[in-house]
């Protein structure tokens, strides 16, 4: 039986780099973005009916385009419950595929990133949640230099998002990125070890 916990944070808050030093402990990061990214690809079942509902949306090369897509939904609370209905169950399918290749490959304990596991509820369903947190400031310099746009943009961005405070709330664990990668690696560690003891 493998234990799945549950990694997410807000934009900018570094899950990935956070993602990055749990993979490089040797333990697996299944990524929501590229299991959402497999389920939708041509030919399998949520493409056809992406393609269906949102014909404008499939590309030249016959894939999905992802900003299109998002660009429809994010602005219409509608067409984002719909589409959700068609990836979210098939994201779970494939979660729990990937879950049961990792136990038969051995590894007791695997993490879930996903950026909405708290907003969908989804963290329920599984063994933990560790969240990562950054100061506002943080967040800001982070955003505005991987997306090059302004501090009022990046602001905008970060306001918009579920309250990092309310993440917390729900969390096992929290790791602090606001400040250095040392100090966030060896949080990192602590959290493993806290999870590691808390299976025996």
């Amino acid at each position: 039986m493998i234990k799945l916990v549950g990694l997410t944070g807000g934009i900018g808050s570094g899950k990935s780099t956070v993602a990055g030093m749990i993979r490089e402990a040797g333990i697996p990061v299944i990524d929501a973005d590229v299991i959402a990214r497999e389920v939708v690809a041509p030919g399998l079942p949520a493409h056809a009916d992406i393609a269906s509902a949102w014909p404008e949306v499939v590309a030249a090369d016959g894939g999905i385009d992802r900003k299109r897509l998002a660009a429809i939904v994010f602005t219409d609370p509608e067409s984002k419950a719909r589409l959700e209905a068609i990836t979210h169950p098939r994201i779970r399918e494939q979660l729990a595929v990937e879950a049961k290749r990792l136990a038969a490959a051995g590894h007791r304990l695997a993490f879930f990133e996903a950026a909405l596991l708290v907003e969908t509820g989804s963290y329920k369903q599984l063994d933990g949640l560790v969240v990562v947190i950054a100061s506002e400031e943080a967040q800001i310099g982070r955003v505005m230099a991987r997306d090059a746009c302004a501090r009022e943009s990046a602001l905008a961005r970060i306001r918009a998002q579920y309250p990092l405070a309310e993440k917390v709330r729900v969390a096992n664990h929290v790791v602090d990125n606001s400040g250095s990668l040392l100090d966030t690696r060896s949080q990192v560690l602590a959290v493993l070890r806290a999870i590691a003891s808390s299976a025996k």
